[in-house]
């Protein structure tokens, strides 16, 4: 990924591919890069944003942009995505990851490779799903893990998700990693949650890593790190 660090091009509009660390949020990065380049190009205001969030305890690409740029973010959002994820069989958890500890145990023992594959098989293509209720979805104006949080019921509606490609990279029981292809709106984590009620048992995500947007790849992207430190070096010059 090329970037020009200048506040000329800055303004006129970058496409930041930015690899998340784990437990930064999305917005911890706009904030980031928003801060960093008021401080090293003396830039007052400018505009940044995201094109599109990932859980903080989710790694990987994020795409940034930076003043006229932001435009194209809804463009962005359509996008497929891609994700490497690491599913554990045997035990739920309400937010579905590793954010909450496990609220029920189930038995895994029985589960064979030929049951796996069957399943994987049966959760590719167009499906309907039903989001987390750990989420940032609006119920009544009201964000839904916060509602979650306070022990109110939330009834989420299922929809439609499209996932083109559902592959294992690994299996050894209870663990199950996949590679995932997948339409907007797509929740990894209600994806190892329902995988693992269609194996009799229960599931939870236990690490992910988005590697693709569109055409945009996880490979050229660079570490918020490395950002700033050569904005710093280039402002010095």
């Amino acid at each position: 990924m090329h970037i020009e660090y200048s506040e000329e091009r800055f303004r006129e509009g970058q496409v930041l591919l930015i690899n998340k660390p784990l437990e930064w949020t999305s917005f911890d990065i706009v904030n980031k890069i928003r801060l960093s380049l008021k401080r090293y190009l003396g830039i007052k205001k400018i505009k940044v944003g995201h094109a599109g969030t990932l859980d903080p305890l989710a790694t990987g690409l994020v795409i940034v942009c930076t003043g006229k740029a932001t435009k194209q973010i809804d463009q962005f959002l359509g996008m497929d995505k891609q994700y490497t994820a690491d599913v554990r069989l045997g035990a739920t958890t309400p937010s579905f990851d590793l954010e909450m500890e496990p609220d029920k145990h189930y038995p895994y023992e029985h589960i064979t490779d030929e049951m796996v594959h069957e399943t994987i098989a049966r959760f590719t293509g167009e499906i309907e799903q039903i989001p987390p209720m750990f989420s940032a979805l609006k119920v009544n104006g009201q964000k839904a893990y916060e509602l979650a949080r306070k022990g109110k019921e939330i009834e989420l509606k299922a929809r439609k998700i499209n996932i083109s490609e559902l592959n294992i990279l690994s299996w050894s029981n209870p663990d199950l990693k996949l590679d995932v292809s997948c339409s907007k709106g797509t929740y990894i984590r209600s994806l190892a949650r329902d995988i693992g009620f269609d194996l009799n048992s229960g599931a939870h995500l236990t690490g992910l890593i988005r590697t693709r947007i569109g055409p945009y790849q996880l490979v050229d992207s660079i570490t918020i790190e490395d950002f700033e430190k050569n904005l710093a070096t280039f402002a010095t010059k």
